[in-house]
């Protein structure tokens, strides 16, 4: 008995980025050769944004120094790639970012010279608290970011504590008479966990948010009954709910109890036992929580 839960996305979380070219042999051959490469190019920035400027004709800064973040001095970006991507494939969960090509030049302080001159309101923007610079021969890449703001599911207990949590509401839920959509229900007995049934439910949420679909049929083909018996589950009659984006586990109960067929599962007073647990896929800009739950009646009797 199933029936394929709504699904509710996390919101959108738009990303600003650029990525710009900076030709620095054209314009620093006035400079002296052998400059100091003992301080850094992130130093020089900070060093820079710690003092006030004239930029394009208009006062600015001092303004807060940059944090250095290992995962922007490992972004690569060759042509045709989005910046963003390329941020998230190094690691780092970006709100906006810019990013500056320097190429011609191996000394970090003519490096800085170059971005002084053309990128001044950048190197001074408050828009961004984290900085990576990446040097490959005589090119240069810095990236200027602003992370995103932790997701609702960075905050979730862990898979097993949560699928208790859903326990606890479908027994709180069950535990009086309830409609779901024109059918009718009574009071129905607690559901008691069953780890064999919690690590079916997981296993179905962990392959849904590592192959990102969404589906009570794996990509396999398998269906529920299946699943839970490769984990030693025998029974005589079994249900599976799936959800995809709430942030926790009353959420997720709520739109179950929501929908007619799920909500028959919650309050179908033939299952005795239950697992649950969900999983992450942090692919892009924002997670997605996938989630499953699994209500069964064990026997000796499989169909």
């Amino acid at each position: 008995m199933t029936t394929l839960a709504p699904h509710t996305a996390p919101p959108h979380r738009s990303t600003r980025t650029r990525l710009r070219w900076l030709a620095a042999s054209l314009l620093l051959a006035a400079l002296p050769a052998g400059a100091q490469q003992r301080t850094s190019l992130i130093e020089l920035i900070n060093a820079y944004r710690a003092a006030p400027h004239t930029c394009q004709g208009r006062a600015m800064g001092p303004v807060a120094p940059l944090a250095p973040h290992a995962a922007l001095s490992r972004v690569q970006a060759p042509p045709g790639t989005l910046l963003d991507q390329a941020i998230a494939r190094a690691g780092y969960a970006v709100a906006h970012a810019d990013a500056i090509f320097v190429e011609g030049v191996s000394d970090p302080v003519r490096v800085m010279a170059s971005l002084e001159r053309s990128y001044c309101r950048t190197l001074l923007s408050t828009q961004f608290s984290d900085v990576g610079a990446r040097r490959t021969g005589d090119s240069w890449m810095i990236v200027f970011a602003q992370p995103a703001p932790p997701s609702a599911a960075s905050r979730l207990p862990p898979p097993r504590d949560a699928g208790q949590r859903i326990l606890e509401a479908v027994n709180r839920a069950r535990a009086s008479a309830r409609d779901c959509g024109a059918q009718a229900f009574e009071a129905a007995p607690p559901l008691a966990w069953n780890e064999e049934l919690a690590s079916t439910a997981l296993g179905h949420s962990s392959d849904m948010a590592k192959q990102r679909y969404f589906s009570h049929a794996g990509k396999d083909g398998r269906m529920v009954g299946e699943r839970a018996l490769d984990t030693g589950y025998r029974w005589r009659r079994i249900g599976e709910n799936i959800a995809v984006g709430q942030d926790s586990a009353d959420e997720v109960v709520a739109g179950w109890l929501d929908s007619p067929g799920h909500c028959a599962n919650v309050m179908d007073a033939q299952f005795a036992d239950m697992g649950a647990g969900y999983a992450i896929n942090q692919a892009g800009e924002s997670a997605r929580v996938y989630w499953t739950q699994v209500l069964a009646a064990p026997g000796d009797t499989v169909p």
